[in-house]
């Protein structure tokens, strides 16, 4: 059965829209702002791990950057008007592109030191229109996992292979099946930035860099030609849903057109400046549209770490409130997602926990209370069994902590 996030959020309460806020523009709520959270700290983790190192940029940038860039040209149409300010046309940026090229521009770099990863979770925006907006898929504020490289020539396909594994890993632990490796190319008309050697270069680097990583998973790679970007061609990972709609959740993307604009240069072994290469890499993608597609694929029950709750304490009456709100207590200090659950029967706070997917829940009364344990139910691991309190919450909070898909639960 096709699943699709903006009904699952009329249950699980993920984000909220809004007249006043404007359509395409959607407000996280608590629940929603854990995912975007734990994916966040995800993308961190492997950036850090991949030896990227962290930058910030404006949102905003002058007129004049943005036609240096090419972008003003070719996305015009999808980009806000200026606003003007203190004398100069300002604009929200369509990509943090240009900014980086700006902060490598900032010192001269050694062929030694290279290559340079940047790396930025970024807002950008795209000026959608209403009629197209919808859901987390098509929005105009976008925060984008992106990293940009600055390699040598020499470089390139071992970048490439680095980005790809990064990427895929990162699918893996998302737990998102990633169905095709597209190459997206050039066709034979005039859009394109850059001249056909830079092009064919640019392919064949990509190729090989992929053919690496993808000879031992023994998958394929799908070449796709008039689907490149206007600045390089690009590694695209796809994905589709049970509809059998595709979506790109991450790309690796090769550019000779930003280094060109920007004189972006390298001192090499001969003390002569050279053009460096510039990569743009994705790999936990957009929050949003990574978001729906977790949702979508896991039905809305996400994997145990990344679960909007991971502990819903139910309190058969009044009077098990003090141990409930004690276990909800220290599993929070743990560092995990907890709530308790007050209103309503016992019944209908179980249903309710169902409805919003929350990941384990745990009924607390006077036999439970006696034996220091509380009653667990984890749908999604398919476990019924009565667990010691301290037991719980450690299990709970190991699982968080490696990202685990499910609480390993006593057998």
């Amino acid at each position: 059965m096709d699943v699709d996030h903006r009904d699952l959020n009329r249950t699980m309460k993920l984000y909220s829209t809004s007249p006043l806020a404007g359509a395409g523009l959607p407000l996280w709520l608590p629940a929603g702002a854990a995912i975007r959270s734990e994916l966040q700290k995800l993308a961190e983790d492997l950036a850090r791990d991949d030896g990227c190192v962290g930058v910030y940029s404006p949102v905003l940038g002058k007129r004049e950057l943005f036609e240096r860039s090419g972008h003003l040209a070719k996305f015009a149409d999808d980009m806000f008007p200026p606003m003007r300010l203190g004398g100069d046309d300002v604009m929200l940026r369509p990509a943090n592109c240009p900014h980086h090229a700006l902060i490598y521009a900032a010192e001269r770099h050694s062929y030694r030191e290279l290559p340079l990863r940047l790396n930025e979770l970024a807002s950008m925006f795209r000026a959608e229109r209403s009629g197209v907006v919808s859901g987390l898929t098509r929005v105009r504020e976008i925060h984008l996992d992106d990293t940009h490289v600055f390699c040598r020539p020499d470089q390139v396909a071992d970048e490439v292979a680095r980005a790809l594994r990064a990427a895929l890993e990162a699918q893996a632990i998302l737990g998102l099946p990633v169905d095709d490796i597209r190459l997206s190319l050039r066709d034979d008309s005039d859009a394109w930035l850059g001249t056909a050697e830079q092009w064919n270069d640019a392919q064949n680097a990509l190729r090989e860099g992929a053919s690496r990583v993808l000879a031992s998973r023994g998958a394929v790679l799908v070449e796709a030609p008039g689907e490149a970007a206007f600045y390089g061609p690009k590694l695209d990972l796809q994905i589709r849903n049970d509809a059998g709609h595709e979506e790109t959740i991450a790309t690796v993307q090769l550019d000779f057109n930003q280094p060109e604009r920007f004189d972006l240069t390298f001192v090499d072994d001969h003390g002569e400046d050279s053009r460096v290469v510039m990569i743009h890499r994705g790999t936990v993608g957009s929050m949003e549209r990574v978001t729906a597609a977790l949702l979508e694929h896991h039905k809305g029950r996400l994997p145990f770490w990344l679960a909007p709750m991971h502990l819903t304490v139910i309190p058969i009456s009044a009077r098990h409130d003090p141990a409930a709100r004690a276990l909800a207590d220290s599993a929070v200090a743990a560092g995990l997602r907890a709530r308790v659950a007050y209103d309503g029967s016992l019944g209908a706070r179980i249903r309710d926990a169902r409805d919003r997917r929350d990941s384990v829940f745990a009924v607390i009364g006077d036999d439970e209370i006696a034996d220091g344990a509380v009653a667990v139910t984890d749908v999604a691991a398919g476990y019924r069994g009565c667990v010691p309190l301290n037991d719980l919450v450690e299990r709970a909070r190991l699982a968080h902590q490696r990202r685990d898909t499910q609480v390993h639960w006593p057998r």
